[in-house]
Order: structure tokens, then sequence, then C-alpha cells
């Protein structure tokens, strides 16, 4: 598989969690309707679909996701919450992208 798709694969798997977590979140917390949350159920079972697309095993590709995982929270918190992630939150997602990089995607023999 090559590495656009790999990332790419990570990148939307980290938008269902998050988008489906967060209609949820809307539903319960926020007082929205409840098909927010069906609806984020439905894209919440994508998130766990996707990751099944990428070649190296199941703990490598979890592990590798949650740095993954971290830069899309804080960039979704950015977008839509308005709060800017600050120099220790972007020292802090470099070296998780860092570790990412390092798990899935380093040379192996």
């Amino acid at each position: 598989m090559s590495l656009p798709v790999s990332v790419g694969l990570f990148i939307l798997a980290g938008l269902c969690e998050i988008g489906g977590g967060y209609l949820v979140w809307l539903s319960l917390r926020e007082s929205k309707p409840l098909w927010y949350a069906l609806i984020g159920g439905m894209i919440l079972i994508l998130y766990g679909v996707i990751p099944t697309f990428q070649p190296a095993h199941f703990g490598r590709v979890y592990a590798a996701y949650g740095g993954v995982f971290i830069v899309l929270s804080l960039l979704w918190g950015w977008g839509l919450d308005g709060t800017r992630p600050d120099r220790f939150d972007t020292l802090g997602a470099v070296i998780c992208l860092a570790g990412v990089a390092v798990i899935m995607y380093a040379p192996r023999s």
C-alpha cells in the first residue's frame, strides 16, 4: 500500500471517530436531537471498519492511529470549538506524528 493511501486511511478513520463521537456528544451533552447520536453511532461503525484496510497488524495500526487521533482532535477543537492549540499542544502533536512515522513506516527486515 502506498504511503498516501495509508495516511488517507488514518485521516478518514480519525474524522469518522471524532465526527461520530462529536455528534453523540452534541446529542447527549448539548441537547441536540437523538438523530445526531444515531448518525454519530453509524459513523463510529465506519471508524471501526476503515483501519482494517491498513496493511499492518492490529496492534501496530491502532498504536499509530492514536498519534493521528491526537493531532486530528486538536485540529477539530481548533476548527469547531475555536480552541487554538498552544505551543505545547503543537510540540506534542509533532512528537506524536514522529511516533506514527516510526511505528508504521520504518523499514523492517
